[in-house]
């Protein structure tokens, strides 16, 4: 099963192997999966096989020099590290793995895997000698005690005319174990309910007000939740988003119609993530027809919309509750003084505006709970994941 691939930002590294043939069809069956792929590629594995042909299955550009005049301040790797969601070296050489396992960083790949705070997954490929020998398993022990997954290798036949252990995994088998790296047991038999994007207020039938909000932060969270085997329920305000597969989806526009399927399903449910930016406030007249621009000013009256998380936090009994604070100023002390009016087990603070939180791919949090924990700035999807194991961590301590 590669259901967990799904949307996943993949960097395939290649390295000097004869099996680097199969590398293209390892990429192919990972967008099939819905991932998508970047390629890094070492100068040996250029013997092998052409960059042009990585490019052209992949769909994006080749990456193969440590230094990238055409990346920002040409730190191309570490641009390529905080991308992915996860690092796979396909084929990896015994070479490939001493020097990983010493902690070097020489080359494009190796200083990839120091870099990414990803989970990084190797699937050896080496004559049947070079894999038995003492010092490559010495660094295969060295490599799964660092948490570096590795797939394979396989039983048969080698280029070389040896028969034995060695042969690089069959992509299929490849694919099946990346995508069991992003599948925990965490939240496994939990119900999970998550909210999500903005809300919409109508002024007239063509106006509306709302907030900045893109959703991507919540559907990553609903996401990183039924990785760790909740059942997710996810209720969406309007966004651009595609819907995630695997879980129930529901649609609204209103503050009003998210605090009115929230309270039919929050009874049914142990965890509640409002992540969603709902709109404090509604017009209290909204008009029939559209507004004309008759007047140098307008006044709309505005009034309070239910509180959605203050009211799922008065139930008894009521569910694990972690809302998310996004401030301009005094984040912390907002944050921690919302957590307490509102009555929730924990609260993810971020500072918005000047490209931080609201529609940006990336956020920097505190997370606040009997604890407080800082997490730097990084793309939402590793982000969704470290708050998921916080959460259920939290959950299951308390």
């Amino acid at each position: 099963m590669t259901q967990f691939l799904v949307g996943k930002r993949v960097l395939l590294g290649v390295t000097g192997s004869i099996a680097a043939y199969k590398s293209p069809e390892i990429i192919r069956r990972l967008r099939e999966a819905g991932a998508e792929v970047r390629v890094a590629m070492t100068e040996n594995a250029k013997r092998f096989i052409t960059p042009l042909t990585l490019q052209a299955v992949s769909g994006n550009p080749l990456h193969e020099a440590l230094f990238d005049a055409r990346a920002e301040a040409a730190m191309g790797h570490i641009e390529l590290a905080r991308w992915a969601d996860a690092v796979l070296i396909a084929p990896a050489t015994a070479d490939f793995m001493a020097r990983l396992a010493h902690g070097l960083a020489d080359d494009l790949l190796t200083t990839l895997c120091l870099a990414t705070q990803a989970p990084v997954a190797l699937a050896p490929a080496m004559n049947q000698g070079m894999w038995k020998h003492l010092l490559t398993q010495e660094n295969l022990r060295a490599l799964q005690q660092k948490q570096v997954c590795i797939i394979g290798p396989g039983n048969g036949s080698q280029a070389c005319g040896d028969v034995g252990p060695g042969r690089m995994a069959e992509p299929e088998i490849i694919l099946e174990q990346l995508s069991a790296v992003f599948a925990t047991a965490a939240l496994a038999g939990l119900k999970v309910l998550v909210t999500a994007g903005p809300t919409h207020e109508a002024i007239d039938p063509v106006r509306f007000l709302t907030n900045g909000s893109s959703g991507k932060m919540g559907y990553a969270l609903a996401e990183a939740a039924r990785e760790a085997g909740a059942a997710v329920t996810l209720i969406s305000g309007p966004v651009s988003l595609p819907k995630p597969g695997h879980m129930d989806c529901m649609s609204v526009t209103t503050a009003q119609e998210m605090y009115d399927a929230v309270m039919r399903k929050i009874p049914d449910c142990d965890i509640f993530l409002s992540v969603a930016a709902v709109g404090d406030y509604r017009c209290k007249k909204v008009h029939e027809q559209k507004i004309h621009k008759n007047q140098d000013a307008m006044t709309l009256e505005l009034v309070r919309n239910p509180d959605i998380v203050a009211s799922v936090g008065q139930l008894s009994p009521r569910p694990f509750i972690v809302g998310f604070a996004a401030e301009t100023e005094h984040v912390i002390e907002q944050a921690q003084a919302k957590r307490e009016r509102k009555g929730m087990d924990m609260i993810v603070a971020n500072q918005v505006g000047r490209g931080a939180g609201m529609g940006a791919d990336e956020n920097e949090v505190t997370v606040i709970g009997k604890s407080r924990i800082h997490l730097p700035s990084m793309p939402k999807g590793p982000l969704a994941r470290q708050l998921i194991m916080m959460i259920a961590k939290e959950y299951h301590n308390q």
